[in-house]
């Protein structure tokens, strides 16, 4: 059986855009390269990624044109490549098609769909977009969270999770910290009935 992990850019009170639309390219956020090879290590590391649309279509944006742009440094193309290679999940209602290794879930059923996914699916399932870690969530089908905090409090902007109102005991799994004081933690997510 797989494993959902929600990773994501934070600021300190957790908001993961301070803007609507900044699509995670907010100038609170400070991303160095030895933080950037992080995330390529995670990404290779992923058996598949599930994407909200939102946060889809900033990847699809970028990402595939990153990796054959010779301006930009490795590092950077390399994610691009590994976004635009890895097996895809579009969790869209709205899309009705998908380049870049992607298949669309969509409907009443797309969280059960998503339950299939992680039965059938061996090692980790990356997980972006705020409204989709917030259903997976509820389902009781979450079972990390990935956390690069960046030192700012945004005081307004999109939270971690949308209008999730019990509590979520977690277990400290990873922590690392990297340069301009970004710190990574990772969390177990306690799903107890």
């Amino acid at each position: 059986m797989g494993r959902f992990v929600y990773w994501m850019n934070v600021s300190l009170d957790l908001r993961i855009e301070q803007v609507p639309g900044d699509n995670g390219a907010g100038e609170w956020l400070r991303i160095t390269e030895a933080l950037h090879r992080d995330f390529n290590a995670r990404g290779r590391g992923l058996a598949a990624m599930v994407q909200g649309r939102v946060i889809y279509e900033t990847m699809e944006e970028y990402w595939p044109r990153a990796r054959e742009d010779a301006s930009l440094p490795d590092f950077l193309r390399e994610y691009g490549e590994i976004w635009t290679e890895a097996p895809k999940v579009l969790v869209s209602h709205t899309r009705r098609s998908a380049g870049h290794n992607t298949r669309i879930v969509g409907g009443d059923d797309a969280i059960e769909q998503l339950a299939a996914l992680r039965a059938e699916t061996a090692g980790t399932i990356g997980v972006g977009g705020a409204t989709l870690a917030t259903q997976l969530l509820r389902a009781g089908l979450l079972d990390e969270l990935v956390l690069y905090t960046h030192p700012s409090i945004l005081g307004f902007g999109r939270p971690l999770f949308d209008d999730y109102d019990l509590p979520i005991d977690l277990d400290l799994l990873e922590q690392r910290s990297f340069e301009q004081g970004v710190t990574m933690h990772r969390y177990a997510i306690r799903n107890e009935p």
